[in-house]
């Protein structure tokens, strides 16, 4: 049996990767259930295994937060210890967050493993501790990249990297697309991201106002978080006229299925990048990406080809990146078809059988 372990629900990467893992597992008769945190909706409402709830809230306050995020993991050991999980299950702990579920399988004797997306926690303190649980409880560890990999070992665990894939419902929806710069009669700028100052928000917003002048040129915001979250968020910005701003995506491939051009611009000095799955779902579309020139993107495209590698801080060779793909439709295609190429490396069959065979190895008892 597995016990699939998740604090907080959206449509960010960690639960859509979460989701497609658990659709990519042959349970058999052995079956599964999910624990999710009781606060939002995206990815894993409808994940075809029993869901159970518990309790979580976060808070504007770093300090709330973090207390409810404690409570929340005692709620979750709580769950756990009520469910009627054979001794054979194994507890597959989706982020290094839900801490509970691991030290709850250590102490009762399953096995368990952690799929990892992030490379830091604030604070340091917090994120020693994760680390220190998951040293200590973990089987194996799955990472989405090497970069992920190489900026936070989990010390003494065996590891496996397992890149991320494009989802069978987002790969179903670009087999039949043809890119065309300019289908509506602008070249789109698309990108998808948290309402956070670290994901690149201000950055985009002052491209699209550098970029005000070009009346060729358009520009989609799509915030994960709901409207009333997005709103509070965006009511400290000034959102330029170019800029449509769009709640959160349940089907993220109506966007790709009009954008010109992707972009990632994730600070790197604040926020590295594990992988980028809004990347390799819009290149299989075969749209030109633009991401950060570090972490996971940096494994994912190569410079000059499927995209540019750049870092969000330098707005004026952004600028000029974007408007060299507005102006040079021959460019755009030949990254198109780059784009689309190497999108087929991250099929949702690879990570099906990569997976599988991981798990395999722990429930063999070779991990």
């Amino acid at each position: 049996m597995f016990l699939f372990c998740h604090l907080l629900n959206d449509n960010s990467g960690s639960p859509v990767v979460l989701r497609d893992a658990i659709n990519a597992i042959d349970f058999g008769s052995n079956g599964a259930e999910l624990y999710v945190g009781s606060q939002g909706k995206g990815a894993l409402e409808h994940v075809g295994v029993p869901i159970n709830r518990y309790w979580y809230r976060r808070s504007n306050h770093r300090a709330v937060t973090l207390i409810t995020f404690v409570i929340s993991q005692i709620h979750l050991y709580w769950k756990l210890t009520c469910s009627r999980a054979r001794l054979d299950s194994l507890v597959y702990v989706n982020t290094l967050l839900p801490f509970g579920a691991a030290i709850w399988g250590k102490l009762n004797r399953r096995k368990v493993v952690y799929h990892i997306h992030e490379v830091s926690l604030s604070p340091k303190v917090l994120q020693r501790f994760l680390i220190w649980v998951a040293q200590r409880t973990a089987s194996l560890a799955i990472y989405v990249s090497y970069d992920n990999k190489e900026r936070l070992p989990i010390r003494g665990v065996p590891s496996v990297v397992i890149y991320n894939a494009v989802s069978p419902q987002v790969a179903a929806a670009a087999l039949g697309h043809r890119y065309a710069p300019r289908r509506s009669g602008k070249f789109e700028v698309l990108m998808l991201a948290s309402p956070r100052d670290f994901k690149g928000v201000p950055e985009f917003l002052k491209l699209a106002e550098r970029l005000l002048h070009q009346t060729d040129i358009a520009f989609q915001l799509v915030l994960n978080s709901s409207d009333e979250d997005s709103q509070n968020y965006l009511n400290s910005a000034s959102v330029p006229d170019n800029v449509k701003v769009n709640p959160r995506a349940d089907r993220p491939e109506l966007y790709y299925k009009s954008a010109d051009l992707l972009l990632n611009l994730s600070r790197v000095d604040q926020w590295i990048e594990t992988f980028g799955l809004t990347l390799v779902e819009a290149m299989s579309f075969g749209i030109p990406v633009i991401a950060p020139p570090v972490g996971g993107p940096s494994e994912i495209i190569t410079d000059g080809e499927e995209g540019f590698l750049i870092d969000s801080r330098d707005v004026d060779l952004l600028g000029q990146r974007v408007m060299l793909l507005a102006e040079t439709p021959d460019l755009s295609m030949q990254m198109s078809v780059k784009a689309r190429r190497r999108a087929h490396d991250f099929s949702f069959e690879s990570f099906a059988v990569r997976l599988r065979e991981a798990l395999a190895s722990v429930t063999a008892g070779k991990a």
